[in-house]
């Protein structure tokens, strides 16, 4: 990348706290949010199934899903079951399915680097069964929505992706 020729001189100029990168690392600041975020995406909506799949204590989840409401990632919705008292579900906003194209190219990034074999999963258009890539482009490119994709499981030592890193 480069700078506009205004902005060349680096030491002329900074933005701080107003760098919308660091904001964004502030809110997912922990393994667990972003867990919670990944567990959002994957289908989870209430807080007993976030800790099981999370593996992190309650405490640890119920603080990730407090950030994550108060950024308005995540916004509770009340439900019951018979002869049970009123719960929250946790259901993403609008801003948590704009962090779909983050998740996915934090997920590419590891499949290609830290991944000695196949991925465990892949992402898929539900109608066409082409992978879902994240990607910078200038050109208009359709979305697709996370209601649009498909996860799949892949076999043990297939042939989607992976460094293959020897040891």
């Amino acid at each position: 990348m480069n700078f506009e020729q205004r902005l060349s001189d680096r030491d002329a100029w900074a933005i701080g706290d107003r760098c919308s990168a660091g904001r964004v690392l502030d809110l997912l600041s922990t393994k667990t949010v972003f867990l919670v975020v990944r567990e959002c995406f994957y289908g989870t909506t209430r807080f007993d199934d976030f800790v099981a799949r999370i593996g992190a204590s309650a405490p640890a989840v119920s603080r990730a899903l407090k950030q994550l409401k108060v950024a308005g990632v995540v916004e509770p919705v009340l439900y019951r079951e018979p002869g049970s008292r009123a719960r929250d579900e946790y259901r993403l906003t609008q801003a948590g399915e704009d962090l779909l194209p983050v998740f996915l190219s934090l997920m590419q990034w590891g499949d290609k680097y830290l991944q000695e074999d196949c991925p465990p999963l892949s992402f898929v258009e539900v109608e066409t069964g082409r992978p879902v890539r994240a990607r910078v482009t200038a050109e208009p490119a359709p979305e697709a929505m996370s209601n649009n994709i498909e996860i799949r499981l892949n076999p043990p030592g297939g042939a989607a992706g992976g460094r293959g890193r020897s040891t």
